[in-house]
């Protein structure tokens, strides 16, 4: 597939723009999506997928399992990774074939030990699809499209319908509607929420320096506008000064994107820091939590 450098070698080049224009929102989703990661939003798309990410701990039903497993707070920036990972490979390659479509079987494997409801699945489908969308309105250099958007829902709902997911909607609205009944019901005062929600937090906080830790915690909780999400992780918002400060700095940020393309141009999976595994040496197979890894090695000897 065709790639693409900087403009003069510092702007983004308007030739992805022009491409993903002339694609099939639905046929060419995995195409479009690719686009979007890797040229248009690389650093956007990550940071709301990890917003994304933590609004799904605020369902208690989520929240339980992932408490119950001990990932977060044992070997957080494992399963921060592995996370990662995988979605960042298909994301990148699309679920057809390649490291995208083993990705997207590690996950599918992963997932099948546990009983998990379709609603949990559907919930966190529609965040990967929202917040991103909500996220480029808000921070980046621009919005996206109605066109993006659309290929965005797409290739997200043929992820889930991979996933084996029945019953999701057809388009964002509907989805919209039935997500505020789920978080009606789910996002509730709980203690599974309130503690792998607070695991997270140390998790991004081990990432910077001892004297910057401390604004990890409110800086998170101001791009959370969601009364239900804060109640149920029993926390309390920062001030309101403090949240408009954060959300200033992101619209500097995405405004300074406008004019200068920061950072690797293609993203690529090996592009962010790879704090579990070292000069990306891993495998796709073994992007797994540690409790299966430890369950498997048993059976093994067994």
């Amino acid at each position: 597939m065709k790639t693409y450098t900087k403009r003069f070698g510092f702007m983004n080049n308007p030739a992805v723009a022009a491409e993903i224009a002339s694609l099939d929102a639905q046929n060419d989703c995995q195409r479009i999506a690719h686009l979007l990661t890797a040229y248009e939003f690389s650093w956007d798309i990550t940071r709301s997928l990890e917003v994304a990410l933590f609004y799904t701990y605020g369902s208690e039903s989520v929240a339980t399992l992932l408490d119950k497993t001990g990932e977060f707070e044992q070997h957080g920036q494992k399963r921060y990774d592995d996370t990662r990972l995988l979605i960042a490979h298909f994301m990148d390659t699309g679920w057809e074939h390649g490291e995208g479509a083993r990705a997207l079987a590690r996950m599918n494997k992963t997932h099948g030990n546990y009983r998990i409801p379709q609603a949990d699945f559907r919930f966190v489908l529609w965040t990967f699809i929202a917040f991103p969308i909500d996220w480029m309105a808000k921070y980046a250099r621009r919005a996206m499209t109605v066109h993006e958007q659309q290929a965005w829902f797409h290739f997200w709902i043929g992820i889930g319908e991979r996933m084996g997911l029945t019953d999701l909607p057809a388009n964002k609205a509907d989805f919209d509607v039935w997500v505020d009944d789920y978080c009606a019901e789910q996002m509730t005062p709980n203690d599974a929420s309130e503690r792998v929600a607070a695991a997270t937090v140390r998790i991004m906080e081990n990432w910077l320096p001892k004297p910057l830790r401390g604004l990890v915690s409110p800086s998170v909780y101001s791009l959370m506008d969601d009364d239900r999400f804060v109640a149920a992780v029993r926390r309390q918002r920062p001030s309101a000064a403090f949240a408009t400060v954060t959300k200033i700095n992101l619209k500097l940020l995405g405004n300074l994107r406008k004019v200068w393309a920061i950072g690797a141009y293609p993203q690529t999976v090996q592009s962010p820091i790879n704090r579990t595994y070292p000069n990306n040496r891993y495998e796709i197979e073994n992007l797994k939590p540690v409790h299966l890894q430890r369950r498997e090695a048993g059976n093994a000897v067994d």
